[in-house]
């Protein structure tokens, strides 16, 4: 069953532009990643979030995707003071 994420997440505006760039980096690395379908960054219409979307093919896939990315080096995935309120997550499954 296919699974998914999406994550909405709310730099201020001073950085926004490096937070796309960062999200973008970790989509491409959830893209290498076996299982995974699908991995985007969208800006949200008001200009408020930056929006991450990731599918996978399934639960496992996800998981094993997750701790890759994780583990990676060079990625910045911490939340610090740079993201304005707490990132929204939410997990998807398919009907």
């Amino acid at each position: 069953m296919k699974v998914g994420m999406v994550a909405h997440h709310y730099p201020h505006a001073a950085h926004r532009a490096e937070f796309v760039t960062r999200v973008r980096r970790v989509a491409e690395e959830f893209r290498r990643t076996p299982g995974c379908l699908s991995a985007d960054c969208w800006l949200a219409a008001d200009g408020d979030a930056v929006v991450s979307i990731v599918e996978w093919e399934s639960e496992e896939a996800s998981a094993a995707s997750l701790a890759a990315v994780q583990a990676a080096a060079g990625l910045d995935l911490a939340y610090d003071e740079r993201e304005s309120r707490p990132r929204e997550i939410v997990r998807l499954a398919a009907p």
